[in-house]
This record gives structure tokens, sequence and C-alpha cells, in this order.
């Protein structure tokens, strides 16, 4: 059987901050997403953790956002990702109070700007 991974011989403890499937996944094909790297300053990452978690009332009210995910790897990296059905509801996100919020509080938060990077969505289940 093949490795689809390749040789990837550093695996990290992936922790689920928060997952919310804001919209039926039978009533919408996510086509695009985002995906956002967070790298937190030393002592800050509890912060990191809340804020990610205090951003899902937004996302819910983001009619745009089919699903979103807060993520942490390891101890002091976490992310966003995110889908959508077309480019409007994720440039809506990108445009709103989430990205606000991040990049307002940033420099306090992150020891690097967010890295964030729009995918396309080849396969879904």
């Amino acid at each position: 059987m093949t490795n689809l991974l390749g040789n990837c011989h550093n695996y990290y403890p992936v922790f689920l901050l928060y997952q919310h499937n804001l919209v039926p996944k039978n009533k919408k094909m996510e086509k695009l997403a985002l995906l956002a790297w967070l790298q937190a300053k030393p002592g800050m990452e509890q912060e990191v953790a809340d804020f990610l978690k205090s951003a899902l009332p937004l996302a819910e009210a983001e009619p745009g956002t089919v699903s979103w995910y807060a993520w942490q790897i390891g101890e002091s990296t976490f992310g966003i990702f995110d889908t959508f059905e077309a480019e409007e509801g994720r440039d809506a996100h990108l445009n709103g109070p989430i990205a606000a919020a991040l990049m307002a509080n940033a420099d306090r938060l992150l020891s690097k700007p967010p890295l964030i990077e729009k995918l396309t969505i080849l396969a879904a289940k």
C-alpha cells in the first residue's frame, strides 16, 4: 500500500479546540477553505486558545462559512480551518470580525504575524 503522507517522521499531537459545522454538509458543497497558522508567544498559549474558542459565535453569524475549526498542534502552534461554498463567503470571512479581532490582538498574542492560506478543496466527505 502506498503511504499517502510520504516519509513523515515527525508526528505532533493535534488538539482540536473546537469544530462547528455551521451548515449541514448535505445542504452546501465546500469548494474553498482558509488555513490560518498562529504561533503563540511564550506564556500566551492559553490566551490564544481562549481567543480561538471565543470566536465561535462570530463564525456562527457568518452565513457564508460552512464549517469552522480551531485547532492546536503541540504547545504553541494554533490555527483556524474553515470552509466556504463560494468566494464571496471566504472574502466576507477575511474581512469580518474574527479576522479583525485576530489582527487587533496579533502583536500581543503571537510571536509572528499569522500565516493565512487560501485553499481549494479537491475532495470532501
